[in-house]
């Protein structure tokens, strides 16, 4: 009964408009609470632990490098390349898009990076070239959700810090299901070409304009090599990885490219701390309710009540798959993570699904819920953008969630894909 009131009481305090971090938090006060704890020492204790943990820090670094690159004008450059790679295929500036988000991804490791900075940019060129903006809003909305499938990730360090997970073999199990996100993307983007015939770039690039993009795109994009290499060279952690980053990112931009200055640097802290505090809080309210939860023995229940009514791992994959779709579209992917996360991973392991490959699917799974209304913070900005309505551009982002979707049930069913990678780099057995 006390497990049944806690989750209503998350619902009706999540609808009633309570921003979900301070749901989480409250709801594990009041959990704490029946049990006869101490919420003086509880409530503290427990944000602490939920934080104190080292490879935490790599988001904030991560965050940093992100922000020095992108105030450096890493986004022209990267739409070069990707412009260059395409060449004069018709919708080529809808498979540049994506394309640059795959790189992107790499560089920001977030979504709502990816469509703030490329999408300002892309998305009116889009329009010039005869793209209906719709179409143009749902490229850049669905491609974003390459960014923190693509390593460095955010969110996979939040998961790989909250469940003890590798987090350098979820950034390499990231990198097939990144590429195929693109290739499905662009798949789509080719069928619908065939009846809304998109415009086909005709310009060429002389010799030196190939010569000059690839040199300007290479300094951006030693960032992803530099994160890679130390971590399969194990030179150094994800973290540590992080810190290199950052140094990486300030030679290039305030020294090579010059695109930054030193005096910028404060306000880019800033917003840095400002990122990394918004994380941060719901991962530590997180661990509050988690911890209720685990003195409610929910993870026993739920494992009891999984493995009696699911009887194959095929059916629990699907379960999961269909409750983090549906969750996706109303909460921030961090926040669904750190509530169900805890208590599915558990059960997935009873079930025999690697860690790994349940980081991904969680990870993958929730970030689609960017894209999807009623409350994706991609779709939002990229409406906002674009200057077309929600419900009008859903309809149009139809085909690019469902090419999505596909991806997903490919890396859930098909867990080489995401485990070839981490195994052959000896990360996990």
């Amino acid at each position: 009964m006390t497990i049944g009131l806690l989750a209503v009481l998350l619902i009706v305090i999540v609808f009633l408009g309570v921003p979900i971090t301070w749901a989480l938090g409250f709801t594990g006060l009041v959990g704490l609470l029946a049990l006869g704890g101490n919420p003086l020492t509880l409530i503290p204790q427990s944000i602490y632990n939920g934080v104190a943990y080292f490879p935490l820090l790599a988001i904030p670094f991560f965050l940093f490098a992100g922000e020095i690159m992108n105030k450096g004008g890493i986004t022209k450059k990267l739409i070069d390349l990707s412009s260059l790679i395409v060449g004069r295929v018709p919708g080529a500036l809808a498979h540049v898009n994506v394309i640059c988000s795959l790189f992107f991804g790499g560089i920001t490791g977030s979504a709502v990076a990816d469509v703030s900075s490329e999408g300002t940019m892309i998305v009116p060129a889009m329009h010039e070239q005869g793209y209906e903006k719709e179409e143009a809003v749902a490229v850049t909305v669905a491609s974003s959700v390459m960014g923190p499938i693509i390593p460095p990730s955010i969110i996979m360090v939040i998961y790989g810090s909250v469940m003890n997970v590798s987090v350098g073999a979820l950034f390499m199990g990231g990198i097939i299901p990144g590429v195929l996100v693109a290739v499905a993307l662009c798949t789509v983007i080719i069928l619908r070409n065939r009846t809304h015939h998109f415009p086909r770039r005709t310009e060429k690039y002389s010799s030196a304009e190939v010569k000059r993009i690839l040199i300007e795109s290479a300094a951006p994009l030693g960032m992803p090599v530099i994160i890679m290499g130390g971590i399969l060279g194990g030179v150094c952690t994800a973290t540590e990885a992080g810190c290199l980053a950052c140094i990486y990112a300030l030679i290039v931009s305030c020294f090579v490219m010059k695109t930054v200055k030193l005096s910028e640097l404060p306000g880019m802290l800033l917003n840095t701390v400002k990122m990394t505090g918004t994380v941060l809080i719901i991962v530590g309210c997180s661990k509050t309710l988690s911890w209720a939860l685990t003195l409610l023995q929910v993870q026993a229940e739920l494992t009891n009540f999984f493995t009696t009514v699911i009887s194959s791992k095929v059916m629990f994959l699907l379960a999961v798959n269909v409750l983090y779709l549906f969750l996706g579209c109303f909460m921030e992917p961090a926040s669904a993570l750190l509530m169900f996360g805890p208590i599915l991973a558990p059960i997935a392991m009873k079930y025999g699904i690697n860690p790994v490959q349940f980081g991904l699917i969680s990870c993958i799974n929730l970030n689609i819920g960017n894209a999807t209304p009623p409350l994706g913070q991609c779709l939002f900005i990229g409406c906002k953008i674009g200057k077309v309505s929600i419900g009008r551009e859903s309809k149009y982002l139809l085909p690019y969630v469902g090419a999505l979707v596909i991806v997903l049930m490919l890396v859930t069913y098909i867990p080489e894909i995401g485990l070839y990678l981490p195994t052959a780099a000896g990360l996990i057995d």
